[in-house]
Order: structure tokens, then sequence, then C-alpha cells
């Protein structure tokens, strides 16, 4: 399936968790406005490990990578180790989760708390 066919989404709850901690371990993020209520994310066709891309409503689709700005390890419930990265593009604003399970194998569960 190609990326452009994947429809928009609100974030889930474990989704939202994790966004949370990687803003908490970030310097320098920049966060529109109620940006909790106008982010929508369109998962990343990634094998199922939970990659998501970010949109904001007053993002362009078209944006730069910046850097990245934290990451966050945890076991799925398998117990392989799982790493979740914030990137940032080039005006801070969050971009895109990269979830790496490190055998890349699909993620079980999002943990809900980080």
């Amino acid at each position: 399936m190609s990326d452009e066919f994947i429809p928009f989404r609100k974030l889930t709850e474990a989704e939202r968790s994790l966004i949370m901690a990687l803003i908490r371990k970030s310097n320098n993020v920049y966060l529109p406005r109620n940006w909790e209520t106008s982010l929508l994310v369109k998962s990343m066709n990634d094998g199922g490990m939970g990659s998501m891309q970010l949109f904001f409503s007053e993002t362009s689709t078209e944006r730069t990578f910046g850097a990245e700005a934290s990451s966050i390890e945890f076991e799925d419930a398998d117990g392989i180790k799982v790493i979740a990265s914030l990137y940032l593009d080039k005006l801070q604003t969050p971009m895109e989760i990269d979830v790496w399970k490190t055998n890349f194998s699909p993620i079980i569960r999002m943990p809900k708390e980080h």
C-alpha cells in the first residue's frame, strides 16, 4: 500500500502518551496553539511497528527534516526492545515519530505510560 492512500486519523491514548513523553524529553520544540486538538497522524508503511507522520492544522504537508529531538526505549508485550524517536522539521515542529522494534516485527502494544 502506498503511503499516499493511508488516511489521517486522531491519536490513540497510548500514542498520545508516547508523544507527550518524547516532547517532555525534548528541547526547543515548537508546538502550535491547541496542538493536542489539531494534531492528526498518518501511519507509516513500516511493517506495523507504529511509526507515524504528525500534522497540525497550521503545518504544510511539504516539510523538511530538521533534527532528532528525543528518543525513548521500552519493551513490547513480547519482551522485545522498541525505540521510539521524535523528529522535528526545520521549524522545530514535531514531524514524525519513528518506532523501531529491534527484531523488525509488528508492535503488539504501545505502552500507556513512559
